[in-house]
């Protein structure tokens, strides 16, 4: 089958074979992925995975064949795809807390195969591909009425930027809030700051192509980093003189990180979304944080798949969450050399991959 692994060079490669479910795990067709900054950042080094591995990490497709101890899946259902590889068993996983299990599995498993050598899945996925393996906690179903282009956002950009908003800073009604980066998941994260009705939804990005979308996804406020070479913490400021009660980081630069706790007002809280190049350390002077204002990390939106998947997509058939027009473009498999350069030209909200 066709697949795309990362092996110090970007290969579309035709000898990729996944192997057969285990007891608890489900064979899908992927059907459409999305293309995430994650992928690049294996790519670039940000994030650094070894090579060969098989890229991808945001998608949707059909089960195909289930193991034999599976009981919450079956053929034929439309699946959303998570990359959490939580046990459901220990302490964490018991309190609702998936995103803080203690015995996460699956990140070394080498699934997949190619010109005879094992290779393992980014991020335990591996959805550049026709087919994978993952564990049925992975696989989420959803309603069929929702088309498969817009369920593959879901499960990266989507749940991180949203459950950020609803289940790591629990935004409420009329409160403010920054959003530094204005791509997917900024996207996302407009999106749960409307849903939970805050009073000021201020996007920043340095791409000025970007304002027409974020004002269409719920921001109140758009301003132009590139015309404040400074920073834009006076900018916002005039906006809300008080300082925000949220500001989210969503692209992962030091510089951003220290704008955004700089926006803050009292008991303020800047949530760190981005992800910089490991072992990249942010600044802050230790005054700015009294008044009770805190620093969240936040993995994965807080998410808790089984709950917040359906969730977004009955808020999507409601219409209350758009994620069609989050797609800009969707390229075939074969075409991804060309998606990252739309990708990195800025000229992309999510692109994504074709794979039937």
């Amino acid at each position: 089958m066709r697949a795309i692994v990362w092996t110090g060079e970007l290969e579309v490669r035709d000898d990729v074979e996944v192997r057969a479910p285990g007891l608890r795990e489900v064979t899908v067709r992927i059907h459409r992925a999305g293309l995430c900054h994650s992928d690049v950042s294996v790519i670039d080094g940000t994030i650094p995975m070894p090579p060969p591995i098989v890229l991808g990490h945001e998608g949707a497709g059909v089960v195909e064949e289930v193991g034999a101890a599976v009981t919450g899946v079956n053929p034929g259902d439309h699946v959303v795809l998570v990359t959490l590889g939580n046990c459901g068993q220990c302490d964490a996983c018991d309190r609702g807390l998936p995103t803080h299990c203690r015995r996460p599995f699956g990140w070394s498993d080498t699934r997949f195969t190619t010109g005879g050598r094992q290779v393992p899945a980014f991020a335990n996925l591996g959805v550049f591909s026709e087919r994978t393996v993952v564990h049925e906690h992975q696989a989420v179903v959803i309603d069929p009425a929702v088309p498969l282009d817009a369920a593959s956002l879901i499960g990266c950009a989507v749940v991180t930027g949203a459950g950020a908003v609803l289940n790591r800073a629990k935004v409420r009604p009329g409160e403010t809030v920054a959003v530094i980066g204005a791509g997917g998941i900024g996207q996302s994260v407009i999106q749960g700051a409307r849903l939970a009705s805050a009073g000021r939804i201020v996007a920043i990005d340095a791409n000025p192509l970007k304002e027409a979308v974020a004002r269409q996804f719920g921001a109140t406020d758009f301003i132009d980093a590139s015309q404040h070479p400074d920073g834009t913490v006076a900018a916002a400021k005039e906006l809300v003189p008080a300082g925000f009660d949220y500001a989210f980081e969503c692209v992962g630069h030091p510089a951003l990180i220290r704008q955004a706790i700089d926006m803050l007002g009292t008991g303020g809280s800047c949530v760190l979304l981005g992800v910089p190049k490991l072992g990249t350390e942010a600044s802050f002077v230790v005054g700015n944080l009294y008044n009770d204002k805190s620093i969240l990390g936040c993995r994965y939106g807080q998410t808790r798949p089984h709950h917040d998947v359906p969730l977004i997509t009955r808020f999507y058939l409601d219409g209350r969450f758009m994620l069609d027009e989050m797609v800009s473009q969707t390229y075939d498999l074969g075409d991804i050399e060309r998606a990252l350069a739309d990708l990195e030209a800025g000229k992309l909200n999510r692109g994504v991959l074709t794979l039937t």
